[in-house]
């Protein structure tokens, strides 16, 4: 999707930026070493889990990233081991309502805590954990198992 050359009527000498999708995104392109606010989905794409891990990790950037998978396991390495803020399971915009609207880290952030996202809520929220178990769906994890399971 191509969002340049928008024109919107009611303010014809405005600058803007139309529904944008950039695909094979590598470092080292543009749109990939800076950091883009708009209506532009920046998809980057891994051969392994591990390289996307390690992908993202390594970017300077932290505000968000999301991945796309069937896998309960995969989703639970993924969202542990990434840096970002704002982390999307099957959701190509991790922001999940207004009163969570940034929680950038690394580079997307500026001091230590901000009046959006998760330092705003905190002052007057509850705290609830949540404990889950998700199997990783191979031959190797269906047989029994004697010991507690653990991410590595």
């Amino acid at each position: 999707m191509d969002g340049r050359n928008v024109k919107v009527d009611a303010y014809p000498n405005g600058n803007w930026v139309g529904p944008t999708i950039i695909d094979n995104v590598k470092p080292g392109m543009k749109c990939y070493d800076e950091e883009i606010f708009g209506p532009v989905m920046v998809i980057v794409r891994a051969d392994s889990l591990q390289e996307g891990i390690d992908l993202i990790n390594a970017n300077e950037w932290g505000n968000g990233t999301s991945i796309f998978t069937k896998n309960g396991h995969t989703a639970r390495k993924f969202q542990n081991e990434v840096h970002p803020g704002q982390i999307g399971i099957n959701l190509p915009i991790p922001v999940p309502l207004p009163m969570f609207s940034f929680t950038g880290n690394k580079g997307s952030m500026w001091g230590t805590s901000n009046f959006y996202g998760k330092g705003a809520v905190t002052f007057n929220t509850q705290w609830k954990t949540i404990t889950a178990r998700w199997k990783e769906e191979t031959a190797e994890a269906q047989k029994l198992q004697t010991f507690f399971p653990t991410m590595k």
